[in-house]
């Protein structure tokens, strides 16, 4: 499966690679095998096809999930931690093996696990802004809304 960011439509898209290379060797026994529901991924496999020929742009890349870097992340909340001790606590648990789950357990020892997810999804924001303002993507907020 890849998946892109269709700039155009403002959403992330996915197509199979079976697809992809169907589409890209003009394989028309194995694009008339693929099913009714399927043929939209055709089309988009065209799309992004044509698009990476043109170096258009329109399909790009989105970040992965190590370009976060989460541990650098749980370095910069133990340094907003004003009390020496629990910030020591928090460094040993970086330090183990099994470092995220040993932070997750001192963090939620400590009562610091819903400062930690506030920090993390601030983080999180900061990351996808800059990553779409690099990209030239723009970035809607949608207000969150309580329950019920």
């Amino acid at each position: 499966m890849r998946q892109l960011f269709d700039r155009q439509a403002g959403v992330l898209v996915m197509v199979e690679r079976s697809t992809l290379e169907a589409v890209a060797s003009d394989d028309a026994d194995a694009l008339s095998a693929l099913p009714d529901w399927q043929r939209t991924e055709i089309d988009l496999a065209r799309a992004i096809l044509d698009d990476e020929a043109r170096d258009g742009g329109r399909f790009i890349d989105p970040p992965d999930k190590f370009e976060f870097h989460e541990y650098r992340q749980m370095e910069r909340f133990i340094g907003t931690i004003e009390t020496a001790e629990i910030a020591d606590q928090l460094w040993r648990a970086i330090k183990r093996k099994g470092a995220f789950r040993h932070f997750k357990d001192t963090l939620h020892r400590l009562g610091l696990a819903e400062r930690w997810y506030a920090f993390r999804e601030r983080a999180m924001l900061e990351f996808v802004r800059a990553w779409a303002e690099e990209n030239g993507v723009t970035v809607v907020d949608e207000l969150r809304q309580p329950p019920g």
